[in-house]
């Protein structure tokens, strides 16, 4: 398992009270290059987080000193850190979990038990998704209420600003870019995600439930297509 990790290698900070576990994720991103900070408590998780600016954080659910939807929030409300590509992993398996992990802000959502493998790639996709470049002639992309101007970085349903986590953002993006196309979960875990498209999760389905949420009036504009993936469409 190489080649994750971004070139230059970048750091990740693995908030987790399960020694076993956190030095088992430490080792796993050690080999790939990483630089890995670690710490079994919220509140030094928050502080390593605002010293080193890790892109990338690994945030267990269930702390000692705080939950782990508290650490994400308070991350997401500092301007130092509201950039990370944050990766909650966690025991609980309930789609509500998931839902409210996304709300706060979380990118990604690993349960447990988990492959080491996937976890490593997760990591890499979220890398290099916080570390790339931007797009140097990003386009304004206007479907029915929808509006995404890429340049800003922002979206629009009747004129009102949306509120998306990084990835609701990309998965967006993506879906309206390609309006009127199928797009299989394969293909969104490989384009948006970064992932392998045999991967057996439910994160795009999640997504996408959060995101139609947000759209509000244009939530009819994601379709599923039942046993192939989903259509974005007027």
């Amino acid at each position: 398992m190489t080649g994750t990790a971004p070139t230059p290698p970048v750091s990740v900070l693995v908030v987790e009270d399960e020694p076993d576990i956190r030095e088992l994720i430490a080792l796993n991103l050690r080999r790939e290059g990483y630089t890995v900070f670690e710490t079994d408590h919220g509140a030094t998780g928050l502080a390593i987080a605002r010293r080193e600016h890790p892109p990338v954080v690994l945030l267990d659910l269930m702390l000692p000193d705080m939950s782990g939807r508290d650490v994400c929030t308070e991350l997401r409300a500092d301007p130092s850190t509201a950039g990370a590509y944050i990766i909650m992993v966690t025991a609980r398996t309930q789609e509500r979990d998931r839902i409210r992990g996304f709300e706060v802000g979380a990118d990604d959502y690993v349960t447990k038990p988990f492959s080491v493998r996937e976890l490593v790639l997760r990591v890499g996709a979220g890398a290099r998704r916080v570390t790339a470049a931007p797009a140097k002639t990003p386009g304004v992309v206007e479907i029915g209420l929808v509006r995404i101007d890429q340049g800003a970085h922002r979206a629009y349903v009747d004129g009102e600003e949306l509120s998306l986590t990084a990835t609701e953002y990309r998965l967006l993006v993506w879906l309206a870019t390609h309006a009127g196309q199928l797009c299989s979960r394969g293909e969104l875990l490989k384009e948006v995600w970064e992932l392998p498209p045999d991967l057996n999760t439910r994160t795009v389905d999640t997504h996408v439930k959060r995101l139609r949420q947000k759209l509000g009036a244009a939530a009819s504009y994601v379709e599923t297509v039942r046993g192939a993936g989903y259509r974005f469409s007027r």
